[in-house]
C-alpha cells in the first residue's frame, strides 16, 4: 500500500436487489470512508450465488474476478455472507493474494464449516430463530400452533435444517408444521388457513418449488398479507413487510462492525474475531392488527412506527408550554401596543410624505407655469380664431356649411387638448390624504410627463428624445406619485442644462428591464455632478442652486422607496448625468415582452 490508498473490495453474495447486504455493505462503505476522510478505494462485485449456485458459474466468477482485478490486487476482502466467504475462501490466491480477508453475516459454526484459513477475521452474526420464536410465544402464550416456512433454494434448506436443531424442544409444546417446498401460491393459502392460535415464523423463500426467484421480503409481504396468524421473521429487512418482529442483528450495526475490522486490518493492528450485536424489534402497526400487547415484548426492544402521545414526543415543550404561554400573553399584550403605535407612527410619516408630495407638485407646477400658459394659450387662440372665421362665413350670403363643419371639429380637438392641460394640471394640484394604488404602465406615465414638459424644454431649447418601447412595465403604486418622480428628474436634468451653450442640449428617457425591475433612465447633457456629492445628493437640504429647497430629489427617493424601489445617479463619461429609477414589476409575462432599456 506504500504510495498508493488502500483498495478494499467486498462480495456480496447475491443481487443488488437483496436488502440485507446492501443494508450491511453500505454501513460499510460509510464508515470506511468517514473514518478515511474518503482516501481508500472500494470496489463492489455481486456474485449472484442464490440464483447460479453452479460449480460452473463460481469457477467463472474466480477467473473472471481474479483477471479484473490482475492490476488493481485489493489489500482487504470483505465476504458478506457464508456464500461470498466461500468463494473468496477458494479462489483468494487468484483473485487477491496476499490480501486480508474479513468475513461477515453468519455464525461461528458455519465459518468451521466452510474451512476458512486460520487467518481470516470474521464479525460472526447469529439470527437465532429461537430467540424470535421466544418472543412470539412471549406476545402469543395462549397459542397453540406453530408453523415455520422456507423455500427451496440451496439457501433455503440450509435455514430449515437449522431451525428443526434450534426449534427442537420449543416446537415440543405445540402442533408443528414446517411449510417447505411449496410454490408461493401455496404459501400464500396455506397461510391464509392457519389456525388463530397459531404463530409463524418465516426464514426465507428465495426460491419456490417451481423454481421461481424471490427476494425473501417480498415473499414474505405476499404470505403475511393475507395470513391469519401473526408472522414473526428474523431480518430487520422483513419490516414493513408483514412481520410483527423479531430478534436479529441490524445489518446497519454489522456494517459498522465490520468495518472497525476492515480498519485495524488496513492498520496493521492485530485483531480477533467479534460478534455483531442482536436486538429485538417490533412493528407497531402489527401489533395493533393482531391485538397484542406491547408491555408482553423483551424488554429493550425498538418498537417502530409507534405513534407516540403528545406527552410521550414533546413533553419538554408540553412542560415547558404553560410557562411560555404566559409570557406570551403578556408579550401579545406588549407587541399590539406597540403595533398600534407603530401603525399610528406609519400613519404619520404617511401623511407627511403625502403633504411634502402635494407641495413639491405645487412646487414644479409653480415652475412650469409659464410653460403651461404657453401651452394652453394655444390651443385657446386657435378655439377664438376659429370661432371668428366660422362667424364671418355665417353672415356671408352664401355660407359655406362644409367649411363652417370642418371649423367646428377644429374648435371641438383645440377644446379636447386645452382639457388635457388643464386635466394634467389638476392631478399635479391635487391634494389627498392616502395612497391611491394602482396597476400602470410606467411608459404611459413617462409619457404623461414628457408632455406636460415638452413646451417648457421647448422655451429652454432642450431637445427631448421620445420613442415607443415595445413592451409594458407594469408596476403597482400611486401613478400621480410616480409621475411627480419623473417630472422631479427631468425638471432637475433641464436646470442642469441652464449653464450650458444654447446648442445640443438633450433630455433622454429610457425604460427597460433590469434585474427583473421596471427601470427608468432620465440622461441629460449639462454639467454632471460633482463626484464627492454623488452619495449625499439624494439627502434632504442638498442643492445646487441658489433658489433650491434641495427637497426635490429627498421626496424622489421617499416616494420611490415606499413602493419598494430604489433610486440612483451617476455622472456620463461624455458629460452629464443619469438618474434611474426601479420598481418591482407586477408580472413577469408582460415584463419578458421587454428586453433590456428602451431609449425614449
Amino acid at each position: 500500500m506504500a504510495g498508493r490508498v488502500p483498495r478494499v473490495l467486498i462480495l456480496y453474495p447475491y443481487d443488488e436487489r437483496i436488502v440485507a447486504t446492501t443494508v450491511a455493505g453500505e454501513a460499510l462503505r460509510a464508515r470506511l470512508i468517514q473514518a478515511t476522510n474518503s482516501k481508500i478505494d472500494l470496489f463492489s462485485e455481486f456474485l449472484d450465488l442464490s440464483r447460479f449456485p453452479e460449480p460452473e458459474h463460481v469457477a467463472r466468477m474466480g477467473a473472471y474476478l481474479a483477471e479484473k482485478y490482475a492490476d488493481h490486487r485489493p489489500d482487504v476482502v470483505v465476504a458478506l455472507g457464508k456464500e461470498s466467504a466461500s468463494f473468496i475462501g477458494k479462489n483468494r490466491n487468484s483473485i487477491a493474494p496476499g490480501a486480508k480477508i474479513v468475513v461477515a453475516g453468519f455464525g461461528s459454526s458455519a465459518a468451521d464449516k466452510i474451512g476458512l484459513s486460520k487467518d481470516v477475521l470474521g464479525a460472526f452474526s447469529i439470527f437465532d430463530i429461537l430467540k424470535t420464536a421466544q418472543m412470539a410465544r412471549s406476545l402469543q402464550p395462549s397459542a397453540r400452533h406453530l408453523f415455520i416456512v422456507g423455500g427451496s433454494s440451496d439457501f433455503d434448506r440450509e435455514w430449515l435444517a437449522s431451525a428443526r436443531n434450534a426449534l427442537s424442544e420449543f416446537s415440543a409444546f405445540y402442533e408443528t408444521t414446517y411449510l417447505e417446498d411449496l410454490t408461493i401460491d401455496e404459501f400464500v393459502d396455506r397461510a391464509a388457513r392457519v389456525p388463530a392460535d397459531s404463530i409463524i415464523l418465516a426464514l426465507t423463500v428465495f426460491k419456490d418449488r417451481d423454481g421461481r426467484n424471490f427476494i425473501p421480503r417480498e415473499a414474505l409481504r405476499q404470505i403475511a398479507m393475507t395470513a391469519n396468524a401473526p408472522v414473526y421473521g428474523p431480518y430487520e429487512t422483513y419490516l414493513d413487510h408483514g412481520v410483527v418482529g423479531g430478534s436479529t442483528v441490524t445489518f446497519d450495526a454489522l456494517g459498522q462492525t465490520v468495518g472497525n475490522l476492515v480498519l485495524d486490518a488496513i492498520a496493521g493492528k492485530p485483531a480477533q474475531n467479534v460478534d455483531a450485536p442482536q436486538t429485538y424489534f417490533a412493528d407497531f402497526r402489527q401489533l395493533q392488527r393482531w391485538g397484542l400487547s406491547p408491555s408482553d415484548l423483551p424488554p429493550g426492544t425498538i418498537t417502530v412506527h409507534r405513534e407516540k402521545s403528545l406527552w410521550e414526543e414533546h413533553w419538554p415543550i408540553v412542560s415547558a408550554t404553560f410557562g411560555v404561554v404566559v409570557m406570551q400573553a403578556s408579550a401579545i399584550a406588549v407587541l399590539l401596543l406597540e403595533r398600534r403605535r407603530r401603525q399610528a407612527a406609519e400613519s404619520r410619516a404617511r401623511i407627511h410624505l403625502m403633504e411634502a408630495v402635494h407641495l413639491n407638485q405645487s412646487a414644479t407646477a409653480g415652475a412650469l407655469s409659464s410653460s403651461i400658459a404657453h401651452e394652453l394659450n394655444q390651443p385657446l387662440s386657435a378655439i377664438r380664431n376659429n370661432a371668428e372665421a366660422a362667424s364671418e362665413l355665417l353672415r356671408s350670403g352664401n355660407p359655406d356649411l362644409q367649411l363652417i363643419q370642418q371649423i367646428l371639429a377644429d374648435i371641438q380637438e383645440d377644446d379636447r387638448r386645452a382639457g388635457d392641460i388643464i386635466s394634467r394640471m389638476r392631478g399635479l394640484l391635487k391634494k389627498r390624504r392616502e395612497i391611491d394604488w394602482q396597476e400602470f404602465d410606467l411608459n404611459d406615465i413617462t409619457s404623461s410627463a414628457i408632455h406636460i414638459i415638452r413646451s417648457e424644454a421647448e422655451r429652454r431649447g432642450i431637445s427631448l428624445r421620445a420613442t415607443e418601447p415595445e413592451g409594458r412595465l407594469p408596476v403597482r403604486a400611486d401613478r400621480v406619485h410616480v409621475q411627480q418622480v419623473v417630472l422631479n428628474l427631468a425638471t432637475n436634468a433641464m436646470d442642469a442644462m441652464s449653464g450650458t451653450g444654447p446648442t445640443g442640449k438633450t433630455l433622454t428617457f429610457a425604460t427597460g428591464v433590469a434585474n427583473d425591475r421596471a427601470a427608468l433612465c432620465v440622461a441629460d447633457t449639462g454639467t454632471g455632478i460633482p463626484e464627492d456629492a454623488l452619495p449625499t445628493i439624494f439627502e434632504p437640504f442638498y442643492t445646487t442652486k441658489q433658489e433650491g429647497t434641495g427637497l426635490g430629489l429627498s421626496i424622489a427617493r421617499a416616494i420611490v422607496e415606499t413602493y419598494g424601489g430604489a433610486i440612483s445617479a451617476y455622472n456620463r463619461p461624455e458629460g452629464g448625468a443619469i438618474f434611474r429609477m426601479d420598481l418591482p414589476l407586477v408580472g413577469r409575462k408582460e415584463a419578458n415582452e421587454t428586453n433590456g432599456l428602451h431609449r425614449r
